[in-house]
């Protein structure tokens, strides 16, 4: 999570005060503003490491709310796409990222949502989250992706927060730029790993593998 994220919330003591005393709904309501088009980027992750530092034996329990959270956040914005059409990320980005967005979006779909929700900041979930309206991607694939993203990062985050306490905020802000790349490295390995096994699967299943060969079918003949 950015430096950044942690200064701007701990100049907010009340607020940061208010958000850990209500405990897990806090989590839904950051998880509704930081997946929507004004997001708060590290917000959710610091206050799911403070919560399970604060209460270490339900940690599993905030990694859940938070989870929960983004996914009625990134649903809310995914509608707001999947019912104003591609205009409504055309409207908020220039038409070089938008081609972008959906060159990835095409090549990539479930991926494309899951790796971002994966990835801490400054890596942007929201432009995402309106291809996959914008662009009519089915619902189910879409919570799926959003969930798998999100579940594995919070629960990470609450895990350490619950067993490592506030020093792992101390952790993510010295060494936020290594554990990123180490983050983008993982990722596209797998991403890549799946993109192999996908087109072999496909070469497989091909038509071309299923004929027999010309002289197969003399054989035959």
């Amino acid at each position: 999570m950015p430096l950044l994220a942690i200064v701007l919330l701990a100049s907010k003591k009340s607020a940061l005060r208010w958000l850990i005393h209500l405990g897990g709904p806090s989590l839904i309501l950051l998880g509704l503003v930081d997946n929507s088009v004004v997001p708060l980027p590290g917000s959710t992750d610091v206050v799911t490491i403070l919560l399970a530092a604060h209460h270490p034996t339900v940690w599993l329990y905030y990694a859940i709310m938070a989870t929960a959270g983004a996914l009625l956040g990134g649903y809310l914005t995914y509608r707001m796409a999947r019912k104003g059409g591609k205009e409504t990320l055309e409207k908020r980005f220039s038409k070089k990222t938008t081609k972008r967005v959906y060159a990835i979006f095409e090549r990539f779909g479930f991926v494309a949502v899951a790796i971002p929700a994966l990835l801490p900041p400054p890596f942007p979930i929201v432009p995402m989250l309106l291809a996959a309206g914008a662009m009519q991607y089915p619902t189910r694939k879409f919570l799926t992706a959003l969930a798998v993203g999100r579940g594995l990062r919070f629960t990470i985050l609450a895990y350490l927060g619950a067993h490592y306490g506030r020093h792992i905020v101390k952790f993510f802000a010295l060494y936020y730029w290594p554990v990123l790349i180490a983050l983008i490295a993982l990722s596209v390995l797998g991403a890549l790993y799946a993109l192999f096994e996908y087109h072999r699967r496909q070469k497989r299943g091909s038509p071309k593998a299923s004929q027999p060969s010309p002289q197969v079918r003399r054989r035959t003949a």
